[in-house]
C-alpha cells in the first residue's frame, strides 16, 4: 500500500507527550512539483494572453520603438515635438532620479504610448480589412485588383505567426441583414417546394409580417447586435440546444469514427493510452493558446471561441433549461468499463503521465474483476433519456454523500472514456460492418457513454476507436480539429513498439485508478430504468447505412469545373427525388466562423435551379447539353448560397433571431411561426477533411479518415453527413428511422451512389475505380 501512503501528506499521532508528526516526503515533493506545474502554466498563459493583446505587434517591436525614440532624441531630434519634455516635467523631482533618468524614463512612456497606439490602429485596420468578403465572390482562378491589394494588406498585418486568440477581437461582428432581403431569398427558397395556392398564402404572410411586425423586431435585433459580440450565438444555444427537454443521444449528440483502413495498434490498452496522451498534448497546446487558428486562403482568421470549452464541460440537466459547467483545469478522467465508472488521474509531479503509464492503468482496469454496484451499470441512461427526469434524479439522489462526490468526479473530468467490450471497425466483405460501428457511436448500449460530457472518446476491443460528442458547446469543425491531431499524433509521433504497446517502460507505483462509490436508492433504479427503456426504443428506431463511395472522388468532381459540395448536394436532391418522387426542405450546415463568435448558418441546397435540373434527369427529352446547362446553374446557384450564409446573408438564423424577439415582446407573427414550424427532411453537412495538415494524405492514402455522422432530424427524414477523403474516396452516413413508412437508410444509399455516377456521365468522364 505504498501508494496509499503517498496519497498523505503528514500523518500523526496522539502521544503522553503531545503530537507526533510524520510527514510523506514523497507527498510533499509531488506537492511542490504540481505547484511548480501550476505556476509554469499560469506564466505561460499571462505571456500568451499578452502576445495575443497586441497583436500582430510583439514585443520586440516596443523595444525597437523605445529605443529609436530614445536614441533620437539624444542626437538632439525630438521626434515627441516637446511631449517627452512635458512628460518629464510631470514627473516627480527625487534624488533617486537624475534629470537624465528622468528623461529616459519620460522618453520610455512617449514611446510606449506612440506603440500602443499603433497596436489600436494595426488592429482597428486588420478588423476593417477583415470585414471583406469580396474575395469569396469571385470567380476560381481570377482575381481583382481590389482583392489583390486586400491579401498583399493582409500579408503585411499577420506576418507574425499567429496564436490561437490572436485575431480575435480583431474579427468583424455578424451582420443583421435587411428584413427586406431575408424575406425574399426565404420566398424564393420555398417556391419550387409549393404549388401555387401555397405560394401565394405564403407571399401573403410575409408581406403582412414585412410592413406590420417586422421593423419593429428589426430594431429590438440591431439593437442587440450593437450591444453583444454576436447576435445570434448566445440565443442559438440557449433555446436550440440548451432548453431542448428530448434526449440528446441521437437527437443532438453526433459522432466520429477512426482511421477507415488502419488500426495503429490492436491491444485496448494501450490505443487508449496513446490516444488520451495525444488528447492532453492538444490541451496543452489549446490552455496556451499555441494552436494556430484555422486560416482560409492562408490569410483570413476563423473565430476559435467555440474552442475554450471544448475539454472539462460537462452539460448540467435543469427541468426548464440546462447549463454548461465549464472549469478552467481538470487533472483526471473518467472512465467507463463493464458497468463500472473509475476516475484516473493524468498527473504525476506535475507532469503528464505518459502513454505507457496510462496503458498501465487502462489495463488495470480492463482486469479488474469486480462487479458493478447495484444500479451502477445502466446510471449513464439517465443521461440518455429526456431532461427533465434526469433534472429531478439528479436533484434527489445525487446532491449529497457519495453519490455526489462520485457525479462531481464525471462532471469535473476533462472527458470522459469508454472502454468499450465490442469490437467494431470496417472489415472487406462484411456487410454492415460500418453500420454497426455508427450506431455504437451514435447510441452504443444507451447506458455506457456520458452523453453529457463535451465528448466521449470509444476505444473498443479490437483498438478502434471513436467519440460521441455533445452539441451545445461547439459544432463538428471543433471536434474534427481536435480528432485530426490526435489520429496524427498516435500513428506518426508517438508510435508503438512491435507487440502494439505503448513506447517505454511502465512507472508500477502509481497509484490505481480510483473505483467511484455509489449508494443509488430503488427510487433512483426506476428512474434509471425508465430513461434506459426510452432511450432504448429511440436506438432501435435508428437506421444507419455508413458505405464508401470509391467510384470517384473529388479529384473527378473538380474536372466537371465545379465544387465537390455543390456536386454531392446536387446529386443529393436528385437522389432524394428518386427515393420520395418529392422535393424537400433540405437542411446543408455552414460556418459563420468569419465573424466573431460565429457558429452556424443554413444553405437551404433545394433550390428552382436544382430541381430544374432533377426533372431533366427524368426526362427523357432534355439533351445531354440541356442538362450539362442546368447542372452548372444549380450549382453556382449553391455556391452563391453557401457564400452568402459564409458572409452573414443567410436565411435562418435572422428569422430565428425575429422569432426570439416576438415571443419576448409577446407578438404573434402567423409567419414566423409557419417558418420555424417547417420540418428539415433532409439535413446535411459535409466533415471538413485535413485541416492541420500533419500529415501528407497523398503519401499515405491508406490514413483517410471515414468521418462521423449524425442522426435523422426529422421522424420521416433523412440525416446525411459525408467526408470527402483523398482524391477517390468519399464515405457517407445516412440514418433514418425504421419507424418511418417512407424512409429506407440503404435504399437511399443505393440512390445516392446511383445520382452521384448519373451526375458524372453527364460529362463524359467515365468513372475510373479507385480507392478500395
Amino acid at each position: 500500500m505504498a501508494e496509499a501512503h503517498q496519497a498523505v501528506a503528514f500523518q500523526f499521532t496522539v502521544t503522553p507527550e503531545g503530537l507526533d508528526f510524520h510527514l510523506s516526503r514523497e507527498a510533499v515533493r509531488q506537492l511542490y512539483l504540481a505547484g511548480i506545474s501550476s505556476w509554469k502554466k499560469r506564466l505561460v498563459r499571462a505571456k500568451n494572453s499578452f502576445l495575443t493583446g497586441v497583436y500582430p505587434a510583439s514585443p520586440s517591436s516596443w523595444m525597437v520603438v523605445v529605443m529609436a525614440t530614445a536614441g533620437s532624441f539624444y542626437c538632439q531630434v525630438d521626434p515627441s515635438l516637446g511631449m517627452i519634455a512635458r512628460i518629464r516635467h510631470c514627473l516627480p523631482e527625487s534624488r533617486l532620479l537624475s534629470y537624465e533618468s528622468r528623461t529616459m524614463v519620460s522618453a520610455a512612456l512617449f514611446s510606449t504610448g506612440v506603440w500602443l497606439s499603433a497596436v489600436v490602429l494595426f488592429r482597428q485596420a486588420l478588423k476593417l480589412l477583415l470585414s471583406y468578403h469580396g474575395w469569396m465572390f469571385e470567380p476560381h482562378g481570377k482575381m481583382s485588383r481590389s482583392t489583390r491589394i486586400w491579401v498583399a494588406l493582409m500579408k503585411v498585418l499577420s506576418v507574425r505567426k499567429p496564436l490561437l486568440y490572436s485575431f480575435q477581437t480583431s474579427l468583424p461582428k455578424l451582420p443583421v441583414p435587411s428584413v427586406e432581403a431575408t424575406i425574399t431569398r426565404y420566398l424564393e427558397s420555398v417556391r419550387p417546394l409549393m404549388d401555387d395556392e401555397k405560394y401565394s398564402k405564403m407571399e401573403a404572410l410575409a408581406k403582412e409580417f414585412k410592413e406590420k411586425t417586422a421593423p419593429r423586431l428589426q430594431k429590438y435585433l440591431i439593437l442587440k447586435s450593437w450591444w453583444t459580440t454576436n447576435y445570434v450565438s448566445d440565443w442559438w444555444e440557449q433555446y436550440i440546444y440548451l432548453r431542448g427537454r428530448s434526449p440528446l443521444m441521437v437527437n443532438s449528440n453526433y459522432y466520429a469514427m477512426d482511421f477507415l483502413y488502419v488500426t495503429p495498434s490492436h491491444i485496448q490498452a494501450a490505443r487508449a493510452g496513446n490516444v488520451v496522451h495525444a488528447i492532453l498534448l492538444y490541451r496543452r497546446k489549446l490552455d496556451r493558446g499555441e494552436i494556430p487558428p484555422m486560416m482560409a486562403l492562408g490569410i483570413v482568421p476563423m473565430c476559435s471561441y467555440q474552442s475554450e470549452r471544448m475539454f472539462n464541460t460537462t452539460r448540467i440537466p435543469g427541468k426548464e433549461t440546462d447549463t454548461l459547467l465549464h472549469l478552467v483545469d481538470s487533472k483526471h478522467l473518467a472512465v467507463y468499463h463493464k458497468g463500472r465508472f473509475y476516475k484516473v488521474w493524468l498527473y504525476y509531479g506535475g507532469q503528464l503521465l505518459r502513454p505507457r503509464d496510462l496503458e498501465l492503468q487502462f489495463q488495470r482496469i480492463l482486469d479488474d474483476p469486480s462487479a458493478p454496484q447495484p444500479g451502477e451499470e445502466r446510471l449513464a441512461a439517465l443521461t440518455a433519456g429526456e431532461r427533465v427526469p434526469w433534472a429531478e434524479a439528479r436533484a434527489r439522489f445525487f446532491s449529497h454523500g457519495k453519490n455526489k462526490a462520485s457525479l462531481d468526479a464525471i462532471e469535473r473530468a476533462a472527458f470522459f472514456l469508454t472502454l468499450d467490450e465490442e469490437e467494431h471497425g470496417y472489415r472487406p466483405g462484411r456487410e454492415g460492418c460500418m453500420d454497426a460501428y455508427a450506431k455504437s457511436l451514435l447510441h452504443g448500449q444507451c447506458y455506457d457513454r456520458w452523453f453529457d460530457k463535451s465528448f466521449t472518446l470509444v476505444v473498443y476491443k479490437n483498438g478502434k476507436l471513436g467519440a460521441n460528442a455533445e452539441h451545445s458547446w461547439a459544432d463538428a469543425p471543433i471536434i474534427g480539429h481536435l480528432w485530426e491531431f490526435m489520429l496524427a499524433t498516435d500513428k506518426f509521433q508517438l508510435g508503438y513498439t512491435e507487440g502494439g504497446h505503448c513506447l517505454g517502460e511502465p512507472d508500477t507505483l502509481l497509484a490505481p485508478p480510483q473505483r467511484l462509490q455509489w449508494d443509488i436508492p430503488q427510487e433512483c433504479c426506476a428512474a434509471i430504468e425508465g430513461s434506459y427503456r426510452l432511450a432504448k426504443a429511440l436506438a432501435d428506431d435508428v437506421d444507419f447505412c455508413c458505405f464508401q463511395f470509391s467510384d470517384f472522388g473529388k479529384g473527378l468532381i473538380k474536372k466537371c469545373r465545379t465544387s465537390p459540395d455543390a456536386f454531392i448536394q446536387i446529386s443529393l436532391q436528385l437522389a432524394h427525388f428518386r427515393d420520395k418522387g418529392c422535393f424537400c426542405l433540405t437542411y446543408e450546415a455552414s460556418m459563420t466562423r468569419l465573424f466573431r463568435e460565429g457558429r452556424t448558418e443554413t444553405v437551404r441546397s433545394c433550390t428552382a435551379e436544382s430541381t430544374a435540373f432533377v426533372r431533366s434527369m427524368g426526362d427523357p427529352r432534355q439533351t445531354r447539353a440541356e442538362r450539362q446547362r442546368l447542372f452548372k446553374l444549380a450549382a453556382d446557384k449553391h455556391q452563391h448560397m453557401y457564400r452568402m450564409a459564409m458572409t452573414g446573408a443567410g436565411i435562418d438564423r435572422h428569422l430565428f433571431c425575429l422569432y426570439v424577439v416576438s415571443r419576448y415582446l409577446g407578438v404573434q407573427s402567423p409567419f414566423l411561426a409557419q417558418v420555424l414550424s417547417e420540418p428539415w427532411r433532409l439535413s446535411t453537412s459535409q466533415t471538413p477533411q485535413q485541416q492541420l495538415k500533419m500529415f501528407d494524405l497523398n503519401k499515405y492514402p491508406d490514413h483517410v479518415s471515414t468521418g462521423g455522422g449524425f442522426g435523422p432530424v426529422a421522424d420521416d427524414g433523412y440525416g446525411v453527413s459525408y467526408i470527402i477523403a483523398g482524391e477517390n474516396l468519399i464515405t457517407f452516413h445516412v440514418s433514418s428511422k425504421f419507424s418511418s413508412s417512407e424512409t429506407d437508410s440503404k435504399r437511399f444509399g443505393s440512390n445516392i451512389r446511383q445520382a452521384m455516377l448519373d451526375v458524372a456521365e453527364l460529362f463524359d468522364k467515365p468513372a475510373e475505380k479507385g480507392g478500395k
